[in-house]
């Protein structure tokens, strides 16, 4: 019997997990000298991404599955803003001029279902600018590079200052 549950147990854990009927992004993280970005990483797949997938003006987790964390390994400024050491949930709130980038400290959210039960949690707020990509990005991409950290999917980028 022992064998027979550590069988069904084993089986069960490496089966994809799926949501909704399709399987959850793959986990991806994105690495720089004092910023590391842990996120699910969603494909276009032939949609369309920014104004229906990710809807404008609404809240988004700026990945998929979990909501996307960020941690700084020192004290940093982010946006021109100073962020503390430490881990939290990165949102963001697109819209096709500029986005609102979020820093909640609220961990373990899933998606940004409960981001307005959290909202109180805010530790800063910035804006920045969307430029267009001349390719498509197929996969959300987080960069850190030694002055900004470059989010980029479809045809759609952002770049926040960071030093």
């Amino acid at each position: 019997m022992k064998k027979l549950l550590l069988a069904a147990l084993i089986f069960t854990s490496s089966v994809p997990v799926f949501a909704q009927g399709q399987q959850l992004s793959p986990k991806a993280v994105a690495k720089g000298d004092n910023i590391e970005v842990d996120y699910g990483q969603p494909s276009k797949r032939n949609r369309v991404i920014f104004g229906d997938l990710v809807p404008y003006n609404e809240v988004w987790r700026t990945g998929a599955n979990e909501a996307t964390e960020i941690k700084f390994k020192k004290n940093m400024n982010f946006g021109g803003q100073p962020v503390k050491a430490g881990t939290y949930t990165l949102f963001s709130i697109p819209t096709e001029k500029e986005w609102t980038i979020i820093l909640n400290s609220q961990l373990g959210q899933w998606g940004a279902f409960d981001y307005e039960k959290n909202k109180s949690k805010n530790v800063l707020q910035i804006k920045v600018p969307v430029r267009h990509l001349n390719n498509v990005q197929e996969q959300l991409t987080y960069t850190v590079n030694k002055d900004a950290l470059l989010i980029e999917w479809d045809q759609t980028g952002v770049s926040i200052p960071v030093d």
